[in-house]
């Protein structure tokens, strides 16, 4: 059972940033591909970013591409999502989630994670 506890979110204006993190009670952490979902409120949780269990491999959603880096350090536990250059439209709650992979690429479907946190709301203020 892996446990995730996502931290950093809060209100920033439009053109900001903010550092999401997400720290993994597990000791087998670095087997698992991470993945940021956000859900804004009346839509669908959509995939944001991914980052394979050795950090070496990402993917990231076409709205935040260029805005956003995943990243991951396996000795702490941790997951990191920085955005930048925030929008309105970014604002949502966002999730942490792991995935049982084999292979080191990331996984983008949500269906494909076991675990979940239980989020942050990250709001940007125009």
């Amino acid at each position: 059972q892996v446990q995730l506890v996502e931290s950093g979110g809060g209100l920033v204006q439009a053109g900001g940033s903010l550092r999401l993190s997400c720290a993994a009670s597990e000791r087998t952490f670095r087997l698992y591909a991470m993945g940021w979902f956000r859900q804004a409120p009346g839509k669908e949780r959509d995939f944001v970013a991914g980052v394979s269990w050795s950090g070496g491999n990402t993917d990231y959603a076409d709205s935040v591409k260029g805005r956003f880096t995943i990243s991951r350090d396996n000795a702490k536990n941790m997951v990191y999502l920085q955005m930048s250059s925030l929008k309105s439209e970014d604002t949502a709650v966002y999730y942490c989630a792991a995935a049982r992979t084999v292979g080191d690429r990331p996984v983008v479907d949500a269906r494909s994670f076991n675990y979940w946190g239980q989020g942050t709301q990250v709001t940007v203020s125009s």
